[in-house]
Parts: C-alpha cells; sequence; structure tokens
C-alpha cells in the first residue's frame, strides 16, 4: 500500500507538470525544465514519507529536490552559486533531514555541512582541497555512468 501511495504522488505530480506545460501558462514558462521534475519527484518522496511516515523516504526526498532547486537556480539566476561545495550541503541537509526523523546520519551530515561550508565560505583554501574540485567536474561530466551504474546494481541486488 505504502508502495502505491508513492507511485500515486509521483504520477499525480508528472501529471500537473505536463498538464501546466500544455496549458503554456506565461508565468510558469522558467518552470516547464527538467529541474522541476526533480522538484516534483522529489516532493511526492517527501509528502510519502510523512504522510506513511516512512521517514527512510526523507533522504531521496531532499536530495532530489535540491539537486532540482539547484539546478533551476544555475539556469534561473545570476547570482546563483555554482560551486562543488552545494552538492555536499545538499547531500548535508538530506543526512541531517533524515536525522531529525530516524535518529541515525547525524555525524556525516554534521561532516559534510562542515565541508561544505568550508567549500563554500573559505578565501584561502589548501592545495590539497583541489582535488576535491577535480573530481567534482569528473561527476559533473560522467553522472549519467553512475546512474546507469547504481541501475545495474539494483538489477543484479539479490533481495
Amino acid at each position: 500500500m505504502k508502495k502505491n501511495n508513492l507511485f500515486a504522488y509521483l504520477l499525480i505530480g508528472v501529471g500537473i507538470y505536463f498538464l501546466l506545460r500544455e496549458l503554456r501558462l506565461p508565468i510558469l514558462t522558467d518552470f516547464y525544465s527538467w529541474p522541476t521534475l526533480l522538484i516534483l519527484v522529489g516532493a511526492a518522496f517527501l509528502i510519502h514519507a510523512f504522510t506513511s511516515r516512512d521517514f527512510r523516504n526523507i533522504f531521496p526526498a531532499i536530495l532530489l529536490l535540491g539537486l532540482g532547486i539547484h539546478f533551476h537556480g544555475l539556469n534561473h539566476y545570476p547570482f546563483w552559486i555554482d560551486h562543488w561545495g552545494m552538492y555536499t550541503l545538499i547531500i548535508s541537509i538530506a543526512f541531517l533531514a533524515r536525522a531529525i526523523k530516524t535518529k541515525k546520519g547525524y555525524f556525516p551530515g554534521l561532516i559534510l555541512f562542515a565541508i561544505s561550508a568550508f567549500a563554500l565560505f573559505a578565501n584561502n583554501q589548501p592545495g590539497w582541497f583541489s582535488w576535491i574540485h577535480q573530481f567534482m567536474i569528473w561527476v559533473e561530466r560522467f553522472w549519467p555512468v553512475l546512474i546507469i551504474g547504481l541501475g545495474i546494481y539494483f538489477l543484479l541486488k539479490k533481495k
């Protein structure tokens, strides 16, 4: 029953997205993009997590919602921060939001938050910190390969 509710929320969100896209409302033209789909899927996961009290879904909900908001901000707002520290910040917020409800995951959330704060706000970063920047450039370029690998992992994973 719980999985059906998640699927229902996903269908409603995606249906609303495509209906509004077909109606072509001028006020919503900035939202007819793929980051909006990430936001809607994240919102569906978040609604499902709280209505079904399955708080494990808070992590993917915040992750998808955060990535959707971040990519939307990059596309539409010139002041938006385009830095790899934003990705670790989004992940840390997802860990911390889940930890508030499940009491698990505070430590990785706080560590990632500290790394994000240092990366985003420190003017003089040490030289050894550049490897993270290079790694994030690689991830930004080859993220579809990571998605494919994750899909293969879930196919081959034993139940």
